[in-house]
């Protein structure tokens, strides 16, 4: 008899041994390496586990049925792994932040879940980047070329005159999409999470966002980052199917992508499956991430989550994935904008202040710069739309000075509010900057300070007299002007202007002008130069002139030439035309008949417009 019940338990513990196998939960993936299942091996039927973060900062597992290998359809000779999730994913289907979810077959790293296969499918069907094409990014070298320069392209203009390239594009973004072919299997979208942004900027700058090939979303980060020094834990962070994020902006407003890590060594990550900008080499800071929850969607799923701790940086942003490297601290621009409010009789009301670091990249600064900017003046209780802002801004560049910048911004009669013009124009002088192909700025630190005056501060040059119009080299002449502000009583202002001693005889002019009559001629000279350095580039930024300033200006009938960032007046001919015939042809020489010789600058708080002649004979 108890032989007969031993040989039943037996029987029923080997019956029983495959069920129990199959209930056993699969060991969570560590750091390390890992045996890999190259694609060719991966057959249609094959059981596999991904993991990945639904809420906080522990992977799950994720069962996954291999549909197949799709040949060719990454690119020539890139093969994409098909599988149908199942688990959780059927309910939240494939969502953004789940792009680089490491996938096993028998323990074995296959690749990353990184596409998905139509975003109306009733099944969660994913596109798997093998891991060979990832592990090829470790092959690629890692450091950013010195001097890296900045490729030439065409500016685009918008239809309307608009203040600057970066603002044409945010408009032509927002103008609506154009109709596209959507590809059957397309990268998981990578959410980019801003916190301690305001609902309007994300509404704003959405479509130039998408533009780009990112999805704005709003979120929150577990506390304000002002370093970018790695955390003290960074040696046991970002374990496989844990949330890994590139860092754009970190302080009071935090900008950063998320994904997930697929593979770590323990030194070096890799992660996404697809690139997230495809820039090439980065330094870029590089955090954990913690999800609070999965939105479920058929049309847009994506994880909702927090940025944390900096725990290193990334090194490459390639087709098939991210690297970064554990450890590492990165350069970021600290970045200081101070928001006055002002009252009646031009007393501070309140002030605010926002600090925060801003990711280096030629392309993505002067975007960073401008949505930052946009953000610290769109959501504040002090907004109103019949106002203006008063900036002055420093730029301090490692080796090159440093940049001083001011400006005015008034609503109009465009539809734009003003602090959307007044970040176009920010930003457009970062892109300057960066758009010099000779080298790559270092910029040091950033400090901006914006005033929100309480109304419509707007003047034009209405009329001008001169006290006497025949006068004498190195006479003194009084001048009086009259601007129309908007809304109030005239403006009235005298000064006193000194003929220059040596001035030739006969009839000359009296030019009073806003800053854009002058500026015009001489930023066209240096736009039309491929071939400007760092230098001359600040040079001609640090050389433009105010817009909340009247400028007296002397004019008189002999050539100015524009060339680099200089301006050469009264040239006599001879001269001019062997700078005509022995320029380059990248070059362009520009000249005007007349020289205009600026003698004063009338400072007026308010955005100064028009401009206006008075003749004078010189006896």
């Amino acid at each position: 008899m108890k032989s007969t019940c031993a040989a039943l338990a037996a029987a029923l513990a080997v019956a029983l041994a495959p069920a129990l196998a199959g209930d056993t939960s699969p060991s969570r993936p560590k750091a390390g390496p890992v045996e890999i299942l190259e694609s060719s091996h991966v057959k249609p039927g094959m059981q596999a586990t991904a993991w990945t973060v639904f809420e906080g900062m522990t992977p799950e597992a994720v069962p996954i049925e291999i549909i197949g290998l799709w040949k060719n359809a990454w690119g020539p000779r890139q093969d994409v792994i098909l599988g149908k999730m199942g688990g959780r994913v059927q309910r939240t289907n494939v969502a953004g932040g789940m792009s680089g979810s490491p996938v096993y077959v028998d323990g074995k790293l296959i690749g990353a879940v990184a596409l998905r296969l139509s975003v109306f499918s009733p099944d969660a069907i994913c596109g798997i980047t093998p891991i060979e094409l990832m592990l090829e990014i470790n092959d690629l070298d890692e450091s950013r070329p010195t001097g890296a320069k900045t490729p030439d392209r065409p500016a685009q203009r918008a239809h309307a005159e608009i203040p600057g390239e970066l603002l044409a594009r945010v408009m032509a973004a927002s103008q609506g999409q154009l109709p596209r072919e959507t590809p059957l299997m397309t990268p998981i979208e990578t959410p980019l999470v801003f916190s301690g942004f305001h609902e309007g900027t994300l509404r704003e700058f959405g479509p130039l966002f998408r533009q780009l090939g990112v999805s704005a979303v709003q979120g929150g980060a577990s506390g304000a980052i002002y370093n970018t020094k790695p955390a003290a834990d960074w040696r046991t962070a970002l374990q496989p199917g844990e949330s890994i994020a590139g860092v754009l902006v970190s302080g009071d407003m935090n900008v950063s992508g998320l994904g997930t890590v697929t593979y770590n060594d323990g030194k070096r990550v890799l992660g996404f499956g697809h690139s997230f900008f495809n820039l090439g080499p980065v330094s870029m800071p590089m955090s954990k991430g913690e999800v609070l929850m999965v939105l479920g969607s058929q049309f847009q799923p994506n994880k909702i989550a927090n940025a944390t701790e900096i725990v290193g940086a990334l090194k490459q942003d390639r087709h098939s994935g991210i690297m970064g490297e554990l450890g590492l601290e990165t350069e970021m621009i600290p970045v200081t904008a101070t928001v006055r409010s002002f009252g009646d009789g031009d007393t501070v009301r309140g002030e605010k202040q926002f600090r925060f670091n801003v990711f280096v990249q030629q392309k993505w600064t002067p975007y960073l710069m401008m949505v930052t900017l946009f953000n610290s003046l769109s959501g504040l209780n002090e907004f109103m739309d019949e106002a203006t802002y008063r900036l002055s801004g420093e730029v301090e560049l490692d080796g090159q000075g440093s940049l001083s910048l001011s400006t005015m911004q008034a609503s109009g009669e465009m539809p734009l509010p003003a602090p959307m013009l007044l970040a176009g124009w920010w930003g457009e002088k970062f892109n300057r900057l960066y758009l010099n192909s000779v080298k790559t700025p270092k910029l040091k630190r950033v400090s901006v300070t914006v005033d929100l005056l309480p109304e419509r501060r707007v003047a034009g040059i209405e009329n001008a007299w001169v006290s006497n119009t025949e006068v004498r080299a190195g006479d003194e002449v009084a001048v009086k002007v009259l601007l129309r502000p908007y809304r109030g009583e005239r403006i009235e202002r005298e000064f006193q202007i000194r003929i220059p001693v040596g001035l030739a005889k006969g009839t000359h002019r009296i030019m009073l002008s806003d800053a854009a009559t002058l500026n015009r001629i001489q930023s066209l000279a240096g736009s039309m130069n491929r071939s400007l350095d760092l230098p001359q580039t600040v040079s001609l930024l640090n050389q433009e002139r105010s817009n909340n300033k009247l400028y007296v200006s002397l004019v008189k009938a002999a050539p100015t030439a524009y060339y680099d960032d200089k301006a050469m007046p009264s040239l006599p001919g001879s001269v001019l035309n062997v700078m005509q015939a022995g320029r380059a042809s990248n070059r362009m020489l520009i000249t005007t008949p007349e020289s205009a010789s600026e003698q004063l600058a009338l400072p007026f708080d308010y955005v100064v417009s028009g401009s206006y002649s008075l003749k004078i004979d010189v006896l």
